[in-house]
């Protein structure tokens, strides 16, 4: 098997003015592109080669070897980014429609605190890594993970991610990262995605 370069949900302009075509541009086309075929040359020719992201990501998470870290924070970089691009809507931010408005009341107290809660996650997250809305066993999560981590590798059920390496968003904000997270959250998170991921766990196995 031979991973491609998923294209994009909507045009690189779409997210625009909270995230730019040049920076959409050079996310999708050279950093995700980069991490998809370097994982291929370094599945080629390994039991890896005829895996799923997901079974490669299973497989290599307890990095046995200097190899297997470099598969698996490829293929955590190539699905983390797949699911980033599905975690953002033209339409998209602000409080989520019934009842997944019900659900996030009921386990943060209301939308405004998992505002909060996100943003305070996302904003103390130090260094490259991502933030996630996760199910964990029958509880929604606010979480963050390093790198290339991925919550699946811990049995959890990711809903939604937040990509918090600088490439996201320096062209954009520079420095100003709590900028970028108040952007995803106001107007750029996909509940549609989210609430469909919801209704699909526990079965979850892809990226989508």
């Amino acid at each position: 098997m031979s991973f491609e370069l998923p294209p994009l949900p909507y045009p690189h302009e779409a997210l625009e003015p909270h995230i730019s075509r040049r920076t959409m541009e050079l996310h999708h086309d050279q950093h995700h592109q980069k991490y998809i075929a370097t994982l291929n040359d370094l599945i080629q020719g390994t039991p890896y080669a005829e895996a799923t992201l997901d079974q490669i990501m299973r497989q290599t998470a307890s990095r046995r070897s200097q190899h297997d870290h470099a598969i698996f924070n490829n293929a955590g970089q190539s699905w983390n980014h797949t699911f980033f691009w599905h975690s953002l809507s033209p339409d998209g931010g602000g409080a989520p429609p019934a009842p997944l408005a019900d659900r996030i009341d009921n386990a943060f107290g209301s939308y405004d605190q998992f505002r909060e809660r996100f943003a305070e996650v996302a904003g103390a997250h130090f260094g490259s890594g991502w933030a996630w809305l996760v199910l964990d066993g029958n509880k929604l999560v606010v979480t963050s993970t390093s790198d290339a981590q991925n919550p699946l590798v811990k049995g959890k059920v990711p809903l939604l991610t937040c990509d918090l390496w600088e490439h996201a968003y320096y062209l954009d904000y520079q420095n100003r990262r709590e900028d970028f997270i108040a952007a995803f959250l106001d107007h750029l998170i996909d509940w549609q995605h989210v609430g469909m991921r919801l209704e699909r766990a526990p079965q979850l196995e892809e990226v989508r």
